[in-house]
Formats: structure tokens, sequence, C-alpha cells
């Protein structure tokens, strides 16, 4: 049900769910009611013209530090974007203007960055660095991706579920292709809300075993099925929804010709869609290598919800800085 601009003002005050001053690092650290609040906030922020709503800028204006190892497109410019919203600001490191872990120790940036803004966006190769960054610094951490897990990704994904989905009926997920840090959010964010998700990787590129043993407990809960498929045909069958990433992440591209040998029956691709359920629709978290992952066939029939799911990092990123920082 909507909510008044007041109620949703209200919403981020009491902060329910307990995420102020909160580390977003893993969603395993997470309850299934703070997965749920983002969504909530999300959507109304999405509903409400939030330039027309003073009284959902923050008082004073917070600063973000994106402190980033890899290149974005996606996730530079949602965070950007989010707090220019709510009248923050925000300031991009890359990696050269740092040197993480390299010219300085991961706990001196994390305590000098502490003494000077108000939360700090890492996207980094280690997940050890987002976990150091979150031991040493003494204002909220954000993980906005890294080799093990991709959190801010998963808020985005399952708001375009919850939008595109038939209602009414319990959400199925197909996801085709490398059992990375996308696949290990979504496994912990669709068990924790009882969204069936089957998987089909290749032989030695499953999911890290741990993602999979805590999202089939949390299913075992909510009633969700969490299954990895032999056949992508398999995983497919009957989904709502059929989801893809790249083959080959950044700092591996030596393994390119390989992976491409390997992973060319996971392709999302029209025959596959049509083992999907009436009305299913692809995703995509990009950059989409198309006529590899993903054809470009598929690609362009299903553009927009694709870029639906893009948007929506704006949303669920700008909700996830209001709710940690207030108002």
């Amino acid at each position: 049900m909507a909510i008044s601009v007041e109620e949703l003002r209200q919403l981020v005050e009491e902060d329910s769910a307990g995420w102020r001053k909160q580390n977003c690092v893993s969603l395993r650290d997470l309850t299934a009611a703070q997965i749920e609040m983002v969504l909530q906030v999300a959507k109304e922020l999405k509903r409400h013209d939030l330039g027309r709503h003073p009284s959902l800028f923050w008082r004073y204006p917070r600063t973000l530090a994106m402190l980033f190892q890899k290149p974005s497109l996606r996730t530079r410019v949602s965070f950007e974007t989010s707090m220019a919203h709510l009248q923050g600001h925000a300031v991009y490191l890359a990696p050269d203007d740092v040197g993480l872990g390299i010219r300085e120790a991961v706990e001196d940036v994390a305590g000098t960055l502490s003494r000077w803004v108000d939360s700090i966006a890492a996207r980094v190769y280690h997940h050890t660095t987002v976990q150091q960054l979150a031991q040493h610094a003494t204002v909220p951490v954000i993980n906005a991706l890294s080799d093990l897990e991709h959190p801010v990704q998963a808020f985005a994904d399952i708001l375009t579920l919850q939008e595109y989905a038939p209602a009414g009926a319990p959400m199925r997920l197909a996801y085709t292709g490398d059992g990375n840090n996308v696949l290990h959010a979504l496994l912990i964010a669709c068990s924790r809300l009882g969204i069936s998700l089957r998987a089909a990787c290749p032989p030695g590129y499953e999911p890290n075993p741990a993602y999979l043993e805590d999202a089939q407990q949390y299913a075992a809960q909510t009633g969700a099925e969490i299954l990895l498929c032999a056949t992508p045909q398999e995983a497919v069958k009957d989904a709502h929804a059929v989801y893809t990433d790249v083959w080959t992440s950044m700092g591996q591209e030596e393994e390119k010709q390989e992976r491409n040998r390997t992973f060319a029956p996971y392709q999302l691709n029209e025959q596959l869609m049509t083992m999907a359920a009436p009305g299913a629709f692809a995703l995509h978290c990009m950059p989409a290598h198309r006529g590899e992952e993903i054809t470009e066939g598929v690609m362009n029939a299903h553009k927009h919800t694709i870029l639906e799911q893009a948007e929506n990092r704006l949303h669920t990123q700008k909700a996830l800085l209001m709710l940690i920082l207030g108002l």
C-alpha cells in the first residue's frame, strides 16, 4: 500500500529495522526486516518526486566517500546521483587516488576518511578489504561490490522482480552462468524473502558453498526453493524471470577464452527464454557482452526490464543511504 511523503519520512525516522549507522558489508549480516525496509523505502522514493518534497532532504549535507578499486558506470553514477538528490555530496576516489592497501594501509584509510565523511562506499577486488574498512572505520561502510558479494545490486534486482513478476504467486527466479558475487547476493536475498531461485553453473564455477548452505537454511524458514540445477533448461523451467551476468569479470581477463568455451551452453538466448513461464522477462546487471552470456535478441527484447533494473540501483541505494544516515 502506497504511503504519503510524511509517512515515508516517519518510516525512515523510526528506523524499526535497526539500520541507523549500520554497515552493509554482506547480506548475510542483515535481517529479512532490514532487506524489506530498503525495498519499501525505495518503492516510495521511486513513486514520489523527491525534488518536490524538501522534508525528505537531509537537514545538513552528508558526505559519502566512494572508494573504488574498480571502474564503474552504474555504481558510481547511481551513488553520486543518490547523494545529489538528497542534497548531500559524494567524493569519488579512483584507484590511483588512494592506492588502497598499497600506498596506504586499509585501516589508515578507514580511520582518516572517518574524520571527514559520514559514510564510505567501497568497490573493491577482495571482500576482506571491505571487511577491514568496516572494522576500522567509525562511520558506516557499504559494500558497493567485492569479489564475494554484490549486495547493493541484489536490492535493485529484488525490487525489479517485485515490480514485474506476477502478483499473488510465489516468485520464481532462474540464474544461468557464473556462480559469482551477484549470484551469492541473490541467494541470500531471495531465500530471506521467500523467493525461489534455481541456478545453473558449469562444473567448477558453482557458488561458494557457504552461501548456498546459508540460503537453503533461510529457505527452509521462508518456504522458498533454492536449488542448483544440472542444466540451464532445468533452472529456467517455469521461472518468472531469467538472470545472467558476464562470464568474465574484471581481474579474470586471462581466463576469457577458456570461460567463453565453458560457459557457451549457459548462454541466455531466445530458445532458453521459451522454457520459462509465459510472460517471463530477462534480467542482467550489466555491463552486458552481447553475443556472449546474452544474445542481442534477448537483450533487445527485454531492454525495458533490464534498464528498469539499472534504474532501481538509484532508488534502492538512495533508500539505503537514508536509512543508514537518517534524515
